[in-house]
């Protein structure tokens, strides 16, 4: 049998994938090459430029990475609509999932796993807002469980809720997952990474101690940090999260966002990020993945894949 996961997890230090927005448009993509011409629709392109988000994933796993994150960021049922593609919410997940695996499998020198990407609906439930907090809780339920049932089936080695603002959302998430598994017949490790502000707050004011113990002893395997900020930001909550049960998950972006011409643009060079992450492996042992964010390339996964050689 090949090692699992979770098993992997245990052994060493496992490294993720960098980021797939600011890659695809480094590709330049024009209106027509989106399904229906649905311009910005990135997650249609596993049905339009399928080549083109294999060559993404092969580029991490030639940078060395262990771990690639399926183009599944924005598809959930809610996200799908937008582009009208709602009631395919299984469909575009399932396939999603076997094209990460398709690369995963050309692969052979080590165990690579493949990483269901599921980012938020775009409500906040735990909000008052008039607009964002009014989506009743069951179908953001649902609208996670088709995601996760479609990405389950597609042969994914584990489940990331990511990017997370809102912590009842990831409660409503974590349960659509164990929902999912259970339709699919098949069980999957469940990461739950939330993201955190400068000040090592949530969206919505929760800190990451409240978030950790809110949904810690929901049946999952890995906690962790991603976006919105840089690896030195983070640094207070990780070594929080260090002193807790669960293995931990970080994925900074390229430092904090530079606003240029209206587009958020990310500095951080490769070596920056590798240092200031090979001094969380080397401080703290409940990390055990790391990876990169918005404006992470291959370039900055090549450079974490040479801290963890050096480290192991």
């Amino acid at each position: 049998m090949p090692e699992s996961f979770l098993e992997a997890v245990k052994k060493r230090i496992l490294l993720f994938d960098g980021a797939m927005g600011t890659e695809i448009q480094k590709l330049n993509p024009k209106p027509e090459d989106f399904p229906d011409g649905k311009d910005g629709f990135n997650d249609g392109l596993i049905l339009s430029r399928p080549e083109w988000i294999k060559q993404i994933h092969r580029s991490y796993l030639q940078a060395g990475a262990d771990c690639i994150e399926t183009n599944t960021f924005g598809s959930n049922k809610f996200k799908l609509e937008e582009y009208g593609y709602g009631d395919k919410t299984v469909e575009m997940n399932r396939k999603a999932a076997e094209l990460a695996r398709e690369v995963a499998s050309e692969f052979t020198d080590k165990p690579r796993y493949v990483i269901g990407s599921m980012g938020p609906t775009g409500y906040l439930p735990s909000s008052n807002d008039p607009d964002l907090g009014q989506k009743p809780l069951d179908e953001i339920q649902e609208a996670f469980m088709l995601q996760a049932e479609g990405l389950i089936l597609g042969g994914v080695d584990a489940l990331l809720i990511e990017t997370s603002q809102d912590i009842l959302e990831v409660k409503i998430a974590i349960e659509a997952c164990h929902m999912a598994m259970e339709k699919a017949g098949r069980k999957v490790p469940i990461i739950a990474n939330v993201t955190l502000d400068q000040y090592g707050k949530m969206l919505l004011g929760t800190n990451v101690q409240a978030a950790y113990t809110t949904v810690s002893d929901m049946g999952i395997d890995v906690f962790g940090l991603n976006c919105s900020t840089g690896p030195v930001e983070m640094t207070p909550s990780v070594r929080w999260l260090s002193e807790q049960d669960l293995p931990i998950l970080v994925m900074p972006n390229a430092g904090m966002p530079h606003n240029e011409g209206g587009r958020a643009v990310y500095k951080m060079a490769p070596a920056e990020i590798a240092d200031s992450m090979a001094e969380f492996v080397a401080r703290y042992r409940n990390v055990r993945l790391i990876g990169g964010c918005c404006g992470t390339n291959p370039q900055h996964i090549a450079e974490l894949r040479r801290v963890l050689d050096r480290a192991s």
